[in-house]
């Protein structure tokens, strides 16, 4: 549990990165491609990020829902703690401030199912990120890693851990603000689910044959 728990906060972290240059930069292209920063270093190093082991939670003992939960919690402390400490910063006023500020408005005065609907999109990107980045040679894993993140990052999906960050940098702590992260998360478990619930069934319609 201790070891779970650490290398969540420590994704978490790389999330909190990957936001943080994210806002730092002007164009969204360019801010989103620097973003995989955070999941690049997260897959390297084997860290816990909830959107990238929800997708495996077929795979695993219904135990595992509590694992991913702690996860969770451990990717929440950590995207904190980076918030925290730019708040401290000279880098936080007025610019990552001011953009942090618009982009968490438009989230919270989305309706839920939009937000369902998009963290979905984003969960499915997530998966074939991380799913994808094990499968491939060293030498081109790392574009499997970043084409689906700006994907899911320039057509404005919802990542429930990269939210918790600029949740926490808007300072943005209401009940609305978590119920809207736990839609996100619900969405982005039924992303991450949803190629290997397909392979499940191809499996199965090929046995029956």
């Amino acid at each position: 549990m201790k070891k779970t728990i650490v290398l969540a906060i420590l994704a978490g972290f790389c999330i909190g990165l990957g936001g943080t240059v994210y806002l730092s930069v002007d164009n969204p292209v360019v801010g989103a491609a620097l973003f995989s920063i955070g999941l690049l270093t997260i897959l390297a190093f084997g860290f816990n990020l909830f959107t990238g082991k929800v997708g495996y939670a077929l795979e695993n003992k219904p135990s595992y829902i509590g694992t991913l939960m702690l996860i969770w919690c451990g990717n929440l402390i950590g995207t904190a703690l980076v918030a925290l400490c730019l708040w401290f910063t000279r880098v936080y006023e007025p610019k990552l401030h001011d953009k942090v500020d618009a982009i968490v408005n438009v989230k919270l005065n989305d309706n839920l199912v939009s937000i369902l609907l998009l963290a979905i999109g984003c969960g499915l990107c997530m998966f074939i990120a991380v799913d994808q980045y094990k499968k491939r040679s060293s030498t081109i894993r790392a574009l499997f890693v970043i084409f689906p993140v700006m994907t899911f990052i320039l057509c404005s999906f919802e990542h429930c851990v990269a939210n918790m960050f600029y949740f926490v940098l808007a300072q943005s702590f209401t009940l609305k603000t978590l119920l809207y992260l736990l839609v996100m998360t619900v969405g982005n478990a039924i992303g991450g689910l949803l190629i290997p619930v397909g392979k499940l069934i191809i499996g199965k319609d090929k046995n029956e044959e």
